[in-house]
């Protein structure tokens, strides 16, 4: 599993060495979805936010918009945080910049109010994969904490980037954190990718125990 993680971080690192921000076929301009269910969850200025497997994505951009100052950016590649972090400009010290598999990282318990995940989960195919992200989650959020979790829904694409990935509904994914998350709402979107195909996926929004 080790080795498979290690070549995880080296496929993101090319991917955007290599990739326009606004080519890769995950790219949106804004999160809308993610933002609606966030401020749906109660998200406010004093909000604890932690973006894992962000990418070069720009919802740290909106909520730093949105007066949050507590952000945290998780990603296995350096060069997609290095993009995100030039786009800040003077702004990036502002945030909390993770270069880590999600799967390896450690953070204190209890200590955000919410988890935001577009398409990081749906890549862990291996259940003991799954289990441990969902371990890390739960262990980060303190309880009445929310997590928004995407990713390619039942009918969508099976591959990503190259990569398979578990195409879950959102109870699905509910059902992999049913131990310490209950489901508030679930919402389905159609993405356009920059390519111009379409890809579905499904959000969960779900309440810490």
């Amino acid at each position: 599993m080790a080795t498979q993680r290690i070549d995880r971080r080296t496929h993101w690192q090319n991917v955007y060495q290599t990739k326009r921000v606004d080519a890769v076929s995950w790219y949106q301009p804004h999160l809308n979805v993610s933002l609606q269910l966030l401020a749906e969850a109660g998200l406010s200025a004093r909000s604890r936010v932690i973006d894992v497997g962000a990418g070069a994505s720009t919802l740290v951009d909106d909520l730093l918009d949105q007066g949050v100052r507590d952000v945290s950016v998780v990603d296995v590649s350096v060069e997609a945080l290095a993009l995100a972090r030039g786009r800040l400009g003077e702004r990036a010290h502002l945030v909390t910049w993770y270069a880590a598999d999600v799967l390896e990282l450690a953070l204190p318990c209890g200590s955000f109010d919410f988890w935001h995940d577009r398409a990081v989960l749906h890549f862990l195919t291996d259940p003991e994969d799954a289990a441990r992200y969902v371990h890390i989650a739960a262990n980060a959020l303190a309880a009445g904490g929310h997590a928004v979790i995407a990713g390619f829904a039942p009918d969508g694409p099976n591959r990503c980037s190259g990569l398979p990935v578990a195409q879950r509904s959102a109870r699905d994914i509910a059902a992999l954190f049913a131990s310490a998350f209950t489901l508030v709402r679930e919402r389905t979107e159609r993405h356009r990718t920059p390519g111009g195909s379409n890809q579905s996926f499904a959000y969960a929004l779900l309440r810490r125990c």
